[in-house]
Order: C-alpha cells, then structure tokens, then sequence
C-alpha cells in the first residue's frame, strides 16, 4: 500500500509540477510583453517632451561636426522656380530626368514646403522613426505622436502598431518600391515625399497623382511590385530635393557609405526642426537572435546575407550626431 502510495505521488508530481512550472514561465513571458522594455528611456523621453522646445539646438549642435554649414540653403522639396544642378544623376541629382521632372512638378499643385513646416511658424520637434526591431516593447507610440513633425520611411507599417510606433505620420519619405500598398497605411498622414533613385520614379509619381496608370513596360524596370494607387489628394505629394541627398553623401564620405534613407531623412528632420529625435534605429548585429524590424519575426542574422545596406556606418553616423547632442535616440541603439 505504501508502495503504491509513493509511487502515484511520483507520478502526479513528474506530471504537474513541469506542466505549472511550464505556465509560470510562459505567464512571466506574457507580463513581460506587457510592460515596457526599458522604462528609463521611456522616462527620458516624457521628461523630454515635457521641456520646452529649444529653438536651433540641432543646428547649434552641429557646428563642431562642420555639418551645418549651408544647410537651411537647400531647400527641402522640389519647386519649379528653383532650379536643380543637371551634372549628377539621380540620387544626388536629376541629369536626365528633366522631362519626367516637369510632368511631376506640373502634376503637384503646391510643389514647395508648406506653411506649416516653415521655420517662421515657431519652435519644431521632430521625430524619424526607423524600422529597427528595438522599437518594438518600446511603448513610445503615445510620445511619438506628441512631436510637431513624425518623419517615417518606406513601408513600415503604423496600424496594429501604435503602442510602440505611435498613430500619425506627417511625412513618409519613399521611393516607389516600397510604397505601401495597404490604404490603411495612409490614414493620417499628411505628406507623402518621393526620393528620386531613378529617372522612372518621377513617371511612377505622375501616375499616382494623376490617376494615370503606368504602362506595362515601365513597371518591367521596377524591381519590385509598385503600388498603383495612394489615397491622398495631389497637394499631399512632394519630391525631395536631391540636394539633401548630395549633402548626405558628402557628409557620408568619412564613414565610407552611400546615402541612404534613413540618414537622408534625419538630415531632412535637422532642416526642418530645432530639436530631432529618432526612434527604431540602430542594428545590434552582436545579437543574431535579435528582432529585424518591430512589426515582424525575421531576425538580425538576416542581415548578413545581404549587401545592400551598410548598417553599421549608417550606425557610426547617427551616433557621431548622437554623441554630439545634435539629436536624441529615445530606443537606445546608437
């Protein structure tokens, strides 16, 4: 009797006691997706917000870094009457693309930078949020929608986000491949601004304003699926000037990297605003195991399988502006 005894008691045990130990673990896992990763920045960052707005702290940052010098010159969107360098092709210029620049610009009702990004409307923060998977946990998304101006790239995506990655967008700095294609995408958001890599993009921006699709022959040259349709109105489209993208690639130099988005959208934001702040950006490729990107599972280890992006000196840049006071990171990555 004893025997039996022990022995159901052992066995009870060999089965319960990993089964709750199993859901305590998967319970702590859950609170932890539940609070925020790092309540310190996320105390920083309120503590930022809740100071005033300094007025030119970036550009007053940027002087030992020798960065600032011309940088309100450049104007921020193409115009009409402001004509562009013709001896470099795209990206860091427009030399054979003065045709479809003119269809574009013909299409674009309000071409220049609005009245309301303007300088002379007073004190501006500004915000570039990266795709970096350190944003996800981050819990930024209410301080991110505080900011006068939220700059975001590409396709990253803002619905069934907005607890880390906030709710407005007031510029998605694009080119046409990474368009979004969901229309959800759009909701709330004021401007939409296309980078200029190749002659074909300004006719895929034409198209888009004017309802007029491409024929099957360009989209042949695209590398990706473009999306056909974006529902926003003809005054919510920009072009960006390639001078800011001239004006990174020099400043990139010393880093020994070509312009990318990222940096060409925080040299942007330093244009536009007195105080920047990113958030999402910086890869940790110590951490193979590490999130990509906040709104999916792919993992750090994919990035060593391409060549496209020089994530790291991308990194050195940013922390240079960083280290210098130029700008806040609020995820802590750089």
């Amino acid at each position: 009797l004893v025997l039996s005894l022990v022995l159901l008691i052992g066995g009870y045990s060999a089965i319960l006691i990993p089964a709750y130990l199993t859901l305590n673990k998967t319970a702590n896992i859950s609170d932890d997706y539940e609070r925020p990763r790092d309540q310190v920045l996320l105390n920083r960052s309120a503590s930022l917000l809740s100071d005033p707005c300094k007025p030119l702290w970036c550009l007053n940052h940027l002087k030992p870094l020798s960065f600032s010098a011309g940088l309100l010159d450049i104007p921020v969107f193409m115009q009409q009457d402001r004509p562009v360098s013709w001896d470099l092709s795209p990206p860091l210029g427009l030399q054979g693309s003065e045709e479809n620049l003119a269809l574009a610009l013909a299409s674009l009702p309000q071409p220049g930078l609005p009245p309301s990004l303007k300088r002379e409307g007073g004190c501006k923060r500004c915000v570039v949020v990266g795709s970096g998977g350190v944003l996800h946990g981050s819990y930024l998304g209410s301080h991110i929608d505080q900011y006068d101006v939220i700059i975001r790239l590409n396709n990253a995506p803002v619905p069934g986000f907005e607890r880390d990655a906030g709710t407005r967008t007031t510029i998605r700095l694009l080119y046409p491949e990474g368009a979004p294609h969901s229309a959800d995408e759009y909701k709330k958001t004021t401007m939409v601004a296309l980078v200029v890599f190749k002659s074909l993009d300004l006719a895929w921006l034409t198209s888009v304003i004017t309802k007029q699709p491409l024929s099957f022959w360009s989209k042949f040259w695209f590398w990706r699926e473009v999306v056909d349709d974006i529902p926003l109105r003809a005054e919510n489209f920009r072009i960006l000037h390639p001078e800011i993208m001239h004006k990174t690639g020099q400043v990139l130099q010393k880093y020994a990297m070509v312009p990318t988005l990222g940096a060409s959208a925080v040299v942007m934001a330093l244009q536009l605003c007195d105080q920047v702040s990113l958030a999402g950006f910086g890869y940790d490729m110590q951490h193979p195991e590490a999130r990509l990107h906040y709104y999916e599972e792919l993992r750090m280890d994919v990035m060593k399988a391409q060549v496209v992006h020089d994530v790291s000196a991308e990194k050195l840049f940013l922390r240079d502006l960083v280290a210098a006071g130029a700008v806040t990171d609020l995820t802590g990555a750089l």
